[in-house]
């Protein structure tokens, strides 16, 4: 395994650990209405976090945002180990745009208007398999 992200990932590295690491700073703030929001979306696509306290929820999202922002911008975190946090954190997301009713328009992959904000993170999940495909087919 590369200790050091080759050159070419290095934009792509950028771009999602600056996004994501922002928004964990932002979330790390969060008022109770935003943390009432972020449970009860999350709540309501993955049930089993109904039991978990909202706050507590929202930090440990908050401090995962953060790990993983970071990871991606650290270029001593190996690709391989950034691209699979990356993947992790990002197919939660995928799944909570496709399993949360009014995301997509009916019958179709595609965004409503109302999903738009979620469907984004597909290109996350797309650069984390980028970065651990690259690995693991350099081998």
């Amino acid at each position: 395994m590369r200790l050091f992200p080759r050159t070419h990932q290095l934009p792509a590295r950028l771009a999602a650990g600056a996004y994501i690491l922002n928004s964990g700073i932002d979330m790390a703030g969060a008022d109770q209405d935003t943390v009432a929001g972020v449970h009860g979306m999350a709540a309501g696509t993955y049930p089993f976090l109904s039991k978990q306290d909202p706050a507590q929820f929202v930090g440990l999202l908050s401090k995962a945002q953060i790990a993983v922002g970071a990871a991606l911008l650290v270029p001593v975190v190996p690709s391989f180990v950034a691209g699979a946090a990356l993947t992790a954190f990002a197919g939660g997301l995928v799944g909570l745009y496709l399993r949360t009713p009014g995301m997509r328009r009916e019958g179709s992959l595609r965004p409503s208007q109302q999903g738009i904000a979620l469907a984004k993170d597909f290109w996350l999940l797309g650069i984390g398999l980028s970065l651990m495909a690259e690995e693991v087919l350099d081998r």
